[in-house]
């Protein structure tokens, strides 16, 4: 039921977009041969004329159109006639190409203002999190490190502890043995073993039978990471570099003894990096009764995971009226937005790989997933998010969006003519086709992350 009312919130995105259109195009009195809910791609599902307008209803249900005389090649309308879009004043049409953004802005607004009303409450995007049980083996740094069962967590390595998943960030970062190192840790260590190993030299395959001094070693730094990060806006990047296959194998061998025999297969410089392949140290400060208690470090293990469980809870901004109610429905509408606006600076600077983007598939699932765990009005907020993301994309300049018929307006009005009818229609049928290709690629994405999880045991 969860997943069928997430499908419901979306199609009512898209009818709204196309009705901002279908609407404007009406105020100006345009005619409008049809009104497309989904693509034409396909089977249609149900068709209706009322009036002069023809209503269908396509099986390949995302997305939508407002279809006009100009469209149709067939139309036996005169090329001057005042019913071709083409002939109505260039800002007529601007305010027509944009009138979808436009309402699904103002629909993400309505649909916020109406949770804070209902709700009398709107999200903070901060998060207090709670230590619920200590379940790691008994060996494991964090039984050492004074951690207690109900201590608040409000700091992890200099950052503060309030985004939703700062823990499991800095966890699955700090990873032990994660292959990778610090190249300037590295050059650290092996500066140690140089000094008690002076016969070898750097790269040196170091004979077997051979004895050599392990030093006390400089160890890895904490991870920083960047609020964006914290936020899950930005992914998490490293200078570090991996280890070779040989390197791993040895640093697997290494234990915690001053001396190792050598088997003739690895230099000072593998031992280096061998060496510096470790664990990542996690400082925490927690907030026990109103003392702040800075814990011993703790340590995770290969899988990213220090052993206990947690009790997250959302600081809820209460509405106590009409204006806390608007107040709080643009701060938390402006810092979606603002989130997803660097999102797309990530996408579109490769910063962001497009394996991580995602569509109405799998925002359909984790839509009726968080709709079942914290309640309609969350499920009502991500429809919100979800529309202002749809007027963002529609109004970049591309064609075969709406931001794309604005273009061809603003080359037509430096011009002083339209762009060539042909040229235009051959650039939207090319950037329409990169469109679908775009949306089966994200399809495939949305299912593979469904599935993945049915075939690891």
């Amino acid at each position: 039921m969860s997943v069928i009312i997430m499908i419901l919130l979306i199609g009512l995105l898209i009818l709204v977009h196309e009705l901002g259109h279908l609407g404007a195009a009406l105020l100006f009195k345009m005619k409008v041969d049809k009104f497309g809910i989904g693509l034409p791609i396909g089977p249609t599902l149900w068709e209706k004329k009322v009036g002069d307008i023809t209503l269908v209803v396509h099986a390949f249900l995302f997305g939508g159109y407002v279809s006009f005389p100009d469209d149709d090649k067939e139309s036996d309308l005169p090329q001057d006639s005042k019913d071709r879009l083409m002939n109505r004043p260039i800002w007529q049409r601007a305010i027509v190409f944009s009138a979808g953004v436009g309402a699904n802005v103002l629909c993400a607004f309505i649909l916020v203002l109406l949770t804070a009303f209902l709700w009398h409450n709107m999200p903070s995007g901060k998060f207090e999190t709670y230590v619920s049980d200590i379940v790691a083996e008994k060996d494991a740094s964090v039984w050492q490190s004074d951690l207690k069962k109900g201590d608040k967590i409000i700091e992890i390595n200099g950052s503060p502890a309030d985004s939703k998943y700062a823990l499991n960030l800095f966890a699955m970062y700090s990873a032990s043995n994660d292959g990778k190192v610090d190249t300037e840790l590295v050059e650290k260590n092996y500066k140690e073993l140089k000094k008690i190993n002076p016969a070898f030299s750097k790269d040196e395959v170091i004979q077997e039978g051979l004895i050599v001094k392990i030093p006390a070693l400089a160890q890895e730094k904490p991870v920083k990471l960047s609020k964006n990060v914290l936020n899950a806006v930005e992914l998490y990047k490293d200078n570090e570099v991996k280890l070779s296959d040989e390197q791993i194998k040895l640093r697997d061998r290494i234990n915690d003894e001053k001396f190792m025999e050598t088997d003739g297969t690895f230099s000072l410089n593998d031992l280096a990096f061998a060496l510096s392949d470790g664990g990542k140290p996690i400082n925490i400060k927690v907030l026990r009764g109103n003392e702040i208690v800075p814990l011993k470090t703790i340590y995770a293990d290969k899988e990213g995971l220090i052993g206990i469980t947690i009790d997250r809870k959302e600081i809820l901004i209460p509405v106590t009226n009409i204006k806390t109610a608007f107040t709080a429905s643009w701060n938390y509408l402006y810092n979606e937005t603002k989130s997803m606006l660097i999102v797309l600076k990530q996408l579109f600077t490769g910063k962001i790989p497009l394996k991580h983007m995602h569509g109405v598939v799998l925002i359909t699932k984790m839509g009726g997933d968080m709709i079942s765990h914290d309640g309609i009005f969350y499920g009502i907020l991500l429809t919100a998010v979800i529309s202002m993301n749809l007027a963002i994309l529609n109004i970049l300049p591309i064609p075969a969006l709406d931001g794309g018929h604005l273009l061809f307006l603003v080359f037509e009005k430096i011009l002083g003519k339209p762009v060539d009818e042909e040229i235009a229609n051959k650039i939207m049928n090319v950037f329409f086709t990169l469109l679908i290709l775009l949306l089966v690629f994200v399809l495939f994405n949305d299912i593979y992350v469904l599935v993945k999880p049915l075939f690891i045991k």
